[in-house]
């Protein structure tokens, strides 16, 4: 049975589908939940519109709450993390920073021409995670 799973969320229909599918796992075996949320501004970007990276820090912050109020009703232990960088690798290393067991996530469902040269967040988690990755369609 999963101890920790670790559920990425943006605010998206795909993380709310993965928030519900871990939420359903951990009533069955009672698994604490990690729910992370990644800033993902690159430094260049961050020069052209100073402060950004704190403003969507902040909200990004107010929308985990909300969600980790939900998840805390259905009596789930539900821990908070915002970071900032690179989804994936924020992803991958705080899978094993955490020793999460499972991780559940949402796949954006890019396909086509921009998948083939953006590449998949899920498919690159699922292929470096030392952990089984749900992906929710």
């Amino acid at each position: 049975m999963s101890e920790t799973i670790l559920v990425p969320f943006d605010g998206s229909k795909y993380s709310n589908k993965a928030v519900r599918e871990a939420v359903s796992i951990s009533k069955k075996s009672g698994a604490k939940l990690v729910i992370l949320s990644v800033v993902d501004i690159t430094d260049e970007f961050e020069a052209q519109a100073p402060g950004l990276t704190d403003k969507l820090s902040k909200k990004t912050r107010i929308l985990l709450d909300k969600i980790a109020d939900k998840i805390t009703a259905a009596n789930i232990d539900v821990v908070k993390e915002v970071h900032i960088g690179d989804p994936y690798e924020i992803i991958v290393t705080t899978a094993k920073k955490k020793k999460a067991d499972l991780i559940v996530m949402g796949s954006r469902g890019l396909g086509g021409v921009k998948e083939f040269f953006l590449g998949s967040v899920s498919d690159r988690v699922a292929d470096e995670a030392k952990c089984p990755v749900v992906v929710v369609r």
